[in-house]
């Protein structure tokens, strides 16, 4: 099986013992898995706050950290042998344990924020309904016609380690005709989704 984190810079890691307590490298971890990007101003300068380093080594430090947890949640390494099988021989045993053990105690949280983040879209937070009634007419008669106004809460992917994803509000207008349209599309997605859960 081939390995993403094999084409690392092993080395850069050892920028982590900088760190002035292990919590500050669950931070710096935990922040390199949720952005992965180096690209990332806001990633970068929390990084080499935490650290205090300099941007250039930080950023190829932050691609290595990024390749290496990863991987291991790619694979779905559950044992510390088979994440310490990653390290070179002569990397730094207590860097590497701590790496390993982080990792593991993470592993749900991320999985989750993985699966969570997967599709690139924004995603529904909340939603609400009421039923409104709007007057309509010609030139013979004057008619109450029912609509349904749904406000769905969505809420954009992070871009920003320092910065919570903002929630927009959407407001949309359906008249019964295609809310009907609308339930049965909703339906038979619902059923092909637990037809595929059932598999």
């Amino acid at each position: 099986m081939i390995k993403m984190a094999a084409h690392c810079d092993f080395s850069s890691l050892e920028l982590l013992m900088k760190a002035s307590s292990k919590e500050k490298v669950v931070k710096v971890c935990n922040d390199v898995y949720v952005m992965g990007s180096s690209q990332s101003d806001g990633l970068l300068s929390s990084v080499c706050e935490s650290l205090g380093t300099r941007p250039n080594e930080t950023k190829k430090m932050i691609e290595s950290l990024s390749s290496v947890l990863k991987t291991i949640i790619f694979h779905g390494y559950t044992e510390p042998q088979e994440i310490q099988s990653l390290f070179p021989k002569d990397f730094h045993k207590n860097l590497r344990d701590l790496i390993t053990k982080i990792a593991l105690d993470n592993m749900n949280t991320w999985k989750t924020h993985s699966i969570s983040t997967q599709v690139s879209l924004p995603r529904l937070v909340d939603f609400d309904w009421r039923v409104d009634t709007k007057m309509a007419s010609d030139s013979i008669s004057r008619t109450s016609v029912p609509t349904c106004i749904l406000q769905m809460k969505v809420q954009e992917n992070q871009t920003d380690v320092k910065t919570t994803p903002e929630n927009h509000n959407i407001n949309v207008e359906l008249s019964k005709e295609t809310l009907d349209t609308m339930l049965d599309g909703l339906s038979k997605i619902r059923d092909q989704l637990s037809s595929v859960a059932r598999r």
